[in-house]
């Protein structure tokens, strides 16, 4: 019997969080769930905020279950969470507030004041990342252009799986997966754009010393270990700190010619390349080069995902009709398809009161059908998502100057079989989905190849593979897509020239 090894991969995303344990046993990885919660933000009279002492007490528990049911030691703990978001710690550090959600209001005109300073193109070249206005980057300047005393006291920003290793025990430090996300880092350099954010009134002193994924940053401190009931202190090890970067690291047989979709209630559609890309095309298209493992990039672009219909669930639930997944898939597959289009990143769904009323209000505003079902309405959605996807992938392809022959979906969205057979026929290409637990396969193994228990990515890759199963779309015919297509193409024009999008 081969010696086991196990690994805690703490895994917050937008909507919920989940404590996994990974066991490795020299060939496979094995994951089995600890502990899984919700992850419900608050709106205050400051703002709309995450409720972090929620998710580090929900976090304590999944630990504290854990050492129950293992009684002994293990290999590593890691976090990942979402990007952007981060906390302010004073001198002596202590949490001056709750950490800001990137949905906030509070960085509404801050791209145009950025311009103002440093032009476009310069910004996108500096750092290379997609500019969008819920970026670290204007979450601060919208601090600094607002005179926020919070900002003068603090003496350490921590973005958020750095602050809860930090609670853990570790280092306050930035891993730079996570970072990169910002929109504060030299473009493919582990180093802060002090100089850019300089011309910005951003303050430089308060950002921490840049680590690698797979760096142990300490230990679990004595009395969280005599709290929690370990038997010995457990190494923190940061894996790839971004969820992205933890599922993309977890992605078998990805390779130059694949592009992946990373599947949740964000979907980034990319392409792992081996340095940035800020070519004219690159900015066009509005893309990201954020930090991959083992000196990769993750040359990708954000899309609204499964956001919308997360939210159209929320909305029907308000109004006292509950739907499980399974039910809103059987119904979006009966109803008449490529009926209505929508963009899915526009305005309009970045954070509506009533999901459903935006999505119907866009059809109407864009002279199509109306959904009115609830088929109809997730039919669109997942439809549109589609075609979004298929945008981005051929944008891609001039980006980086080759075609793409597959797109591998991974994370929970690769569980929807509709949505993946929807993707396959959008982009006319094979669509390979798993696993769906991208992100705690990816942290566990960058753990792994932190504590030498795998040589390299490379080898974690393959045992990920023999690890997981996979399913294999193909796309059917061309025709209905390649009209949807243009539709969609159409509708995104439109909101250009009207200065919406």
């Amino acid at each position: 019997m081969r010696e086991t090894t196990k690994f805690l991969a703490i895994d917050l995303g937008a909507s919920s969080g989940r404590v996994m344990r990974a066991r490795w046993d020299g060939a496979t990885i094995e994951l089995s769930e600890i502990h899984r919660f919700a992850n419900r933000p608050v709106r205050t009279r400051d703002g709309f905020q995450w409720d972090i002492l929620a998710l580090w007490r929900d976090i304590k528990a999944g630990l504290a279950k854990a050492a129950d049911s293992e009684g002994k030691t293990l290999a590593g703990i890691g976090v990942d969470t979402w990007g952007l978001d981060f906390a302010l710690l004073d001198r002596q550090g202590h949490l001056l507030a709750n950490p800001y959600h990137y949905r906030d209001d509070r960085t509404l005109g801050m791209l145009e004041l950025a311009f103002e300073r440093v032009p476009r193109s310069e910004l996108f070249r500096a750092t290379g990342i997609q500019f969008m206005r819920l970026n670290s980057l204007y979450q601060i300047l919208s601090m600094v252009h607002a005179d926020d005393p919070r900002l003068e006291a603090a003496d350490t920003l921590l973005f958020i799986p750095d602050l809860l290793h930090h609670w853990l025990g570790g280092q306050a430090v930035a891993e730079y997966t996570i970072a990169s996300t910002s929109q504060m880092l030299r473009a493919g350099e582990q180093a802060w754009a002090t100089d850019l954010l300089a011309r910005l009134n951003v303050p430089t002193r308060i950002l921490p010393d840049l680590i690698p994924p797979g760096t142990v940053v300490g230990e679990l401190r004595s009395d969280l270990v005599k709290q929690l009931g370990f038997a010995a202190p457990v190494p923190i090890v940061a894996p790839a700190g971004h969820d992205t970067g933890s599922a993309v690291a977890a992605i078998p047989d990805l390779g130059e010619n694949d592009a992946y979709i990373s599947s949740g209630t964000w979907s980034l559609v990319g392409v792992e390349t081996p340095q940035v890309l800020v070519n004219d095309a690159a900015l066009e298209l509005n893309v990201t080069n954020e930090a991959g493992v083992a000196g990769t990039n993750r040359l990708l672009k954000n899309v609204t995902g499964l956001w919308l219909v997360q939210e159209c669930r929320r909305q029907w639930t308000r109004e006292g009709d509950v739907f499980h997944w399974e039910d809103l898939t059987g119904q979006a597959e009966q109803a008449q398809p490529l009926r209505s289009i929508i963009d899915p990143d526009a305005p309009a769904f970045v954070s509506p009161p009533d999901m459903v009323a935006a999505v119907r209000g866009f059809c109407r505003r864009t002279d199509q059908p109306v959904p009115h079902t609830v088929g109809e309405v997730v039919r669109c959605c997942l439809e549109s998502l589609s075609l979004k996807y298929s945008w981005v992938v051929e944008a891609l392809e001039r980006v980086i100057g080759h075609p793409l022959d597959t797109v591998r979906v991974v994370g929970g969205g690769s569980r929807n079989t509709l949505l993946c057979q929807f993707t396959a026929d959008a982009c006319q290409r094979p669509v390979v989905a798993g696993p769906a637990e991208a992100t705690a396969l990816g942290n566990a193994m960058i753990q792994a190849v932190g504590r030498r228990y795998l040589s390299d990515v490379a080898e974690g890759r393959q045992a990920i593979a023999a690890s997981v199963r996979r399913h294999r779309y193909v796309p059917g015919p061309s025709a209905p897509w390649d009209a949807a297509s243009a539709k969609l193409e159409a509708i995104m024009d439109r909101a250009t020239d009207r200065g919406v999008s």
